[in-house]
């Protein structure tokens, strides 16, 4: 490697960091990897990232600060050569339903422009192409319409647009204007001083118009009418509004459908918003469908609909005005088209996939005119669009809603962002960008990362990818174990030393020195269940015999439909047949569930929403610890009940903070001050609760142990010991008991859901899980195997969405999904043993299987 400049991080002694100090070379691809729990992400984003952010947020005044929160400074000595730093990590994108994947990576907006700027505009009652209509047209068709009526004829100023408009008042008013609609309400002006008066706010939305003329509507009036309408054109850009009674109709002379008598003003980007109330449908307000709520009340508060949501007592209907289009129909009329292709309005380009999306703004069907016009935004688009297909999103839509995006979909679609930026000089650091990645996909995911430190920026990935690894210009491998057994620097180098090196578990397993191997001969299933005619997103009614007692694997590209099928589909189905019986449902959706007695579905939900919520807690480990604490000798002694172990009541725990440990002061104009409660020092209990010991260790004492601390700590205790032993098979020993379950990340929580799932079930259970490799080295994946074997052996069956090539070459069965993403996938291209899916030329899964056990065999 060329000599280049490092990062320096001297004496890092973060969580369970032991004082390191390890450089990273500046301008590189640099990995840091190592066991899970092993001090990976503590290193990258709470020592790199934390101070990096940290120290850019110092150079922000003391008023900008207020608005950001500034992050505590890390527990490090010193870094050197420290660059600006931006995180990508694996997190959803958002709840809020109005931002989607256009809004998310600013698609949207470019497609906002470009409508309002090479649109062609049709009439949304008729849909033929708007005409021009000059005053004069305009003038015939109001006094054929209102004949007899008295009609306002004002210039438009200002439609709901923020400001205070006093200069533009003014201005008017200098030209002899004095009568003005503000707001819905007519307003006079005698003087400038009664414009400065009127104060308007400027963070509100007004809407103003001049008012030109009153008039008697006859043919007698026509020229009056005609030079009104001239000049409320010449006014406000070819507009002009007709107020009749209540009502008030907008005209322009550049665009009329004069049949229709429909008039469309000028076309501006916010018209195409579904966040604007311009643009949004005016029956759902631009979220595409309606809430209903168990009760009667058509002006529902935004406090209704909290607590409706909060209850979870409401449910969603598509809209039955824009019919889930979110847009009014003005916005719906205007179109682009592309060659040998009808146009398409906004919403139905935002419908296509990336994929298909890149091939419409390819062959545009476009004039000269036009042509110049968008060349600048069509290059954006193309440019952003391809970025998504780089990073393995071909599949997505610009309408879909940012919540039902996966972490990993969301980490790439903000790494795809960051490369439009063209930022250079800056630190990256990613979390385990890999996830949720089929192998093909993985390899445009590397490129990508190459291009990114190619710009310029240092790349700091945090990755147990053995493909990513061997890409890398410079990696560091911590260990030699998890939680307090790590936290140091074991080896770090290119890849070829890393494989050479010899204290290196992760350089065994890049090398081939260890792998994973198959712990039980080639299963046969012991029956089949059968899903029928599954539909569920892009699924293309397929029906699939997912076989039982062995290790299924479902495997396929990124958006093929495999959690569709599983998570949409199979789940529903097996629900509804075991808990209720439903033999009709059966008969047509699936077949053969009475060979099972139980379904076990973990996902990667969250486990708990409180910093109160622990492992300890969720798998019940801390009901029976407090039990044994209440019923020591000194607890007798003193009275003291279960309850008094307790941080979440009054009886025992601290006063001062209530349970938590720590105290949150409010700083105002600097960030809020997290501090250890003074009074117990962060144990969150009282001092003579802290009092009565078990083996010399308190019960805050055990909360701090890890997991395989707690193992030989209690191993005299079954009930205890059982569900740490569990912890520890699973690859969480290093997990402290009392660690906050907000603190965990998703594959940590799936892999606490499966512990509590062993410690209940016995036999004929299904268990399904949705890629329990997720932040895994290799070494423990090997564990979880184990524990795999482990549930199939007592007779039970297990089904595993994984992109894992290690996982999948162990499994007894896979069933793989293609043949592409989105719209051209939701199809089974071949199910078999791994060597059967190995030799099926039409499966991506298959072409990198018979590579990786060819390489095995050899």
């Amino acid at each position: 490697m060329k000599a280049k400049r490092f990062i320096k991080i001297i004496g890092a002694r973060e969580h369970n960091l032991k004082d390191i100090t390890v450089e990273i070379p500046k301008e590189s691809l640099t990995v840091v990897t190592g066991p899970s729990g092993s001090g990976k992400s503590t290193l990258a984003l709470d020592v790199l990232y934390a101070e990096g952010q940290r120290r850019y947020m110092e150079s922000l005044s003391s008023y900008a600060r207020q608005f950001l929160g500034m992050p505590s400074k890390p527990d490090v000595d010193s870094i050197e050569g420290l660059c600006p730093a931006i995180a990508i990590e694996q997190k959803t994108v958002g709840a809020n339903p109005r931002s989607t994947v256009g809004t998310i990576t600013e698609l949207y907006d470019y497609l906002r422009v470009l409508f309002a700027r090479i649109g062609t505009i049709h009439c949304p009652q008729c849909y033929n192409p708007i005409e021009s209509a000059s005053a004069e047209q305009i003038a015939e068709r109001l006094i054929k319409e209102f004949a007899g009526l008295n009609i306002t004829i004002v210039a438009p100023l200002a439609q709901e647009k923020k400001g205070t408009f006093v200069a533009e008042l003014e201005k008017y008013f200098l030209q002899g204007y004095y009568r003005f609609l503000i707001d819905g309400n007519r307003i006079s002006f005698k003087s400038l001083d009664e414009i400065q008066a009127l104060n308007l706010k400027k963070t509100f939305k007004h809407t103003i118009d001049i008012i030109l003329d009153t008039v008697e509507v006859s043919a007698d009036e026509s020229t009056r009418i005609q030079e009104d309408l001239e000049k409320a054109f010449s006014l406000s850009g070819q507009q002009v509004k007709i107020i009749v009674g209540e009502n008030s109709f907008s005209y322009s002379s550049a665009r009329m459908c004069v049949p229709c008598n429909n008039s469309i003003p000028e076309l501006e980007p916010r018209l195409f918003s579904f966040n604007s109330p311009i643009g949004a449908c005016k029956k759902c307000h631009g979220l595409g469908v309606e809430i209903i709520v168990p009760w009667q009340a058509k002006n529902s508060t935004m406090a209704g609909l909290e607590f409706a949501d909060k209850m979870g007592v409401y449910h969603e209907i598509t809209c039955s005005a824009c019919h889930g289009e979110r847009l009014n129909p003005l916005a719906l009329a205007v179109t682009i088209r592309a060659e040998a292709l009808e146009g398409k309005n906004i919403f139905q380009v935002g419908q296509l996939s990336v994929a298909d999306a890149l091939h419409f703004f390819n062959t545009l069907s476009l004039t000269e005119v036009q042509a110049e016009i968008a060349k600048r935004l069509l290059h954006e688009i193309k440019q952003r669009y391809q970025f998504l297909f780089d990073v393995g999103l071909s599949y997505l839509t610009l309408n879909r809603t940012a919540r039902t995006l996966s972490g990993g979909e969301g980490q790439r679609i903000r790494l795809a962002t960051q490369i439009g930026s063209a930022l250079s000089g800056v630190v990256y650091v990613l979390d385990e960008p890999s996830i949720g990645l089929h192998q093909r996909d993985n390899d445009k995911l590397i490129s990508m990362l190459l291009k990114l430190r190619d710009q310029g920026n240092t790349v700091v990935v945090v990755e147990h990818d053995s493909d990513t690894m061997k890409a890398a210009d410079y990696i560091i491998d911590m260990g030699p174990g998890a939680g307090t057994f790590g936290g140091k620097v074991v080896a770090t180098g290119t890849p070829a030393q890393i494989m050479k090196n010899s204290n290196s578990l992760s350089g065994a397993y890049l090398s081939g020195k260890l792998t994973i191997e198959r712990l039980h001969p080639l299963r046969t299933p012991t029956g089949f269940i059968t899903l029928h005619n599954a539909t569920a997103h892009n699924l293309q009614d397929i029906s699939v015999d997912f076989p039982l007692g062995i290790l299924c694997g479902i495997s396929g590209v990124s958006g093929s439909g495999k959690s569709s099928l599983i998570m949409d589909e199979l789940v529903p189905a097996l629900q509804k047949t075991l808990t209720s019986g439903r033999a009709a449902y059966e008969v047509d959706k699936i077949t053969g569930v009475q060979q099972l007695e139980n379904l076990v579905v973990i996902d990667q939900k969250p486990i708990g929403r409180t910093s109160r919520s622990n492992p300890a807690t969720y798998l019940g480990i801390f009901d029976d610890i407090r039990k044994l604490y209440a019923s020591l000798p000194e607890s007798n002694a003193r009275g003291y009940t279960v309850g008094h172990f307790s941080f979440n009541v009054g009886a025992g725990r601290c006063p001062e903070c209530a349970g938590e440990g720590i105290i949150t002061v409010s700083m105002h104009f600097l960030p809020d001050v997290v501090m250890v409660c003074n009074r117990c020092k962060g144990k969150r209990y009282t001092k003579s609760v802290l009092e009565v010991t078990y083996k010399g260790k308190s019960i805050a004492d055990i909360l701090e142990m890890t997991a395989i601390e707690a193992a030989e700590f209690f191993a005299a205790h079954t009930s205890i010991a059982k569900r740490i032993k569990l912890m520890c098979d699973v690859g969480l020993d290093y997990l402290a008991l009392g660690q906050s379950s907000t603190t965990l990340s998703g594959g940590e929580a799936q892999r606490i859901k499966l512990v509590d799932e062993l410690a209940k079930r016995g036999t004929k259970t299904l268990y399904i899980l949705d890629e329990p490799t997720t932040g895994l080295h290799a070494h423990d994946i090997k564990r979880l195997l184990g524990v795999f074997e482990r549930l199939l052996q007592k007779g039970n069956s297990l089904i595993v969405i994984e992109h894992n090539l290690d996982v999948l070459k162990v499994a007894d069965y896979i069933i793989d999904l293609g043949p592409e993403g989105g719209d051209k996938g939701g199809q089974v291209i071949a199910q078999g043993t791994p060597a059967e899916i190995a030799a099926h030329k039409k499966s991506f899964t298959g072409n990198y299987l018979k590579a990786l056990l060819s390489k095995e065999l050899s």
